[in-house]
């Protein structure tokens, strides 16, 4: 598939969303991420849908699965801490969410707890 088409199925599930279509969006999603599982993009959006429905151990296996590109970190680092602690892994979401933060402000920041 190419850019383009990822892109336009991309804006079609925002857009499904946008309207209360999730049903709709998770399909696109979960197609696009069928068709290329490294996509960080989709499985970004497609984990949102996830953690949305109650689905958080599923959509931790898609995020670790994919590729995010640097400027998706963010989102990726928070989407893995809300999965992690929708499971009840408390002390592994703190800790993935302090990595991140870490790696975007150094560890010597007072306000970062270990």
């Amino acid at each position: 598939m190419e850019d383009t088409e990822r892109q336009f199925l991309l804006t079609a599930a925002w857009m499904f969303m946008r309207h209360g279509r999730g049903d709709r969006a998770s399909a696109v999603c979960e197609a696009l991420c069928e068709d290329d599982p490294r996509d960080g993009v989709a499985a970004a959006a497609y984990a949102e849908l996830l953690l949305g429905g109650g689905d958080a151990g599923r959509a931790l296996e898609l995020l670790r699965s994919a590729d995010f590109p640097p400027e998706l970190g963010h989102a990726q680092a928070v989407l893995e801490t809300r999965a992690l602690r929708l499971l009840g892994r408390v002390p592994e979401a703190r800790s993935r969410w302090n990595r991140y933060l870490e790696s975007r402000k150094g560890a010597d920041r007072k306000w970062i707890r270990r």
